[in-house]
Parts: structure tokens; sequence; C-alpha cells
């Protein structure tokens, strides 16, 4: 295993939201999207965090270790795979260890004329939580800032390399919440064949805070949480979707 650092923004002992069972979550420094519902902003700056090897977070998971036998470690972000190089050697070195692994991705980084870069990443990973924003191109890049064509690339070389995906999306009122939108979506993902589940989750407000603590406008100020019982009804309308596709 080499010295070579990455930016971590903060390590989470005892997660149980992202990825199966107790978790060791590793948040990455760094993310190129500027999802107006973030509730990270301060995850964004590339340049932030603090320096750590991958022996370094392992050490960390390994304190713990009798606590995750039914679960493992999770990278999420920020966006990990701007670290790619980084996080390749972390996942390598985790299963190397035996330790399950998944990554939480948006998938917007990669690149299919980079294909060969993501190989060893590919061997390392056993599960991705990958966020899907938007089903319209257009909605996608008023939400995110960025294009929707390297996520679906990306999900296309997860299905290529039979590496199980979870979605996860985001219910946002008045946004991402139409009826249309919530069903081309599951059209979208039902054409996959990797794909192990779908996470429908609530928009919230808590990281509103967080902006005005650190002097940024919030995009969605005055949007209301999601109820849960309305993401329940999203779900149903994506698994709609999901099974018109395979028809």
């Amino acid at each position: 295993m080499s010295e070579k650092k990455g930016r971590i923004h903060s390590l989470e002992s005892f997660g149980t939201v992202d990825g199966p069972g107790i978790r060791f979550v590793v948040f990455f420094q760094g993310c190129p999207l500027r999802c107006r519902y973030c509730h990270n902003p301060d995850t964004w700056a590339v340049h932030g965090g603090t320096e750590m090897t991958a022996g370094e977070i392992l050490d960390q998971y390994e304190k713990n270790r009798q606590f995750y036998r039914a679960g493992g470690i999770t990278a999420t972000g920020g966006e990990p795979l701007l670290q790619l190089n980084f996080l390749t050697e972390l996942m390598k070195e985790a299963k190397k260890r035996g330790i399950h692994t998944c990554l939480d991705t948006s998938g917007i980084v990669y690149r299919k004329e980079r294909a060969e870069d993501f190989d060893g990443l590919w061997e390392a990973l056993d599960l991705v939580l990958l966020d899907l924003k938007h089903s319209d191109p257009e909605g996608h890049r008023w939400l995110t800032g960025c294009g929707q064509e390297p996520v679906l690339e990306f999900l296309k070389a997860l299905e290529e390399k039979k590496i199980p995906v979870i979605i996860r999306h985001v219910v946002v009122p008045g946004i991402t919440d139409g009826p249309e939108q919530l069903r081309s979506l599951g059209r979208i993902i039902g054409g996959f064949t990797n794909i192990k589940g779908l996470e429908v989750l609530p928009y919230h407000t808590m990281g509103v805070e967080k902006y005005r603590q650190l002097g940024i406008s919030y995009p969605l100020e005055g949007v209301e949480a999601l109820p849960k019982e309305a993401a329940l009804t999203a779900r149903a309308e994506i698994l709609e979707g999901i099974r018109e596709r395979r028809k």
C-alpha cells in the first residue's frame, strides 16, 4: 500500500443509510456538481478536507471491525470519483482485507474515453449507490449544473462489468416529483439488468443552516420538505415506469 493521500471531508463510524448493514462511511472532499438541494456544500471545494492515506482510513475501520460484519465500507462525498486513483487504492486494500465495498456516486466524472482508467476500481467494488438526479437532460443540467450523459454512460459501464447498483433519487416538490418525470426515470433504469434496488429519498431542508454559516444563498429557499408519504407515491410511479419499459 502506497503513501498516496486523498482529501477526506470526514469519517462516520456507524453509518446505517449508505449501503447494507452498519458501515464505515468515508466522505471524500470535492464535487463538480452544484445540486440545488445539496445539503453538504462544505464538501464542494477540491482543496479542502484533511489529507489521509488509505492505511490511515482503514486503521480507523479496524478499530470497530466487529460491528461491520454485515456491513462494510462506503465511499461517498462530495464526489469520490474526482479522486479516482486514491479511491481505487482504498477500495482495493479494503477488498484485500475482506471488507464489503460500496461506492455512493453521481457518476458525473465518468467518461467512456477514459474507460480503462476505471478498470482497477471495477475489480474492487461490491456495490454502487448511484444518484440519478433527474430523468430529463435539461432538467438535470438546471438542477446540478452538469449534463446527464456521463451518468448514463457510467451506469452502462457498471452493467457491462456486472456490478450491482442501487438507484437513489431525491424527490423535490415542484422539480422532480411530476408523475411523468418519475415514470420516465423508471423507463430509463428499467432498461438495465444490474439494478438491484431503488431508494426514493424525500427532499429535506436540513442543509439550509450550513448555507447560512458559509454565507451562501440557498437555491431552493421556500421549498418545503417532502412528506414521506409523497416519497412512497413517487416510488410507485418510478416502479410503474420500470414495468412499462420491461413489458
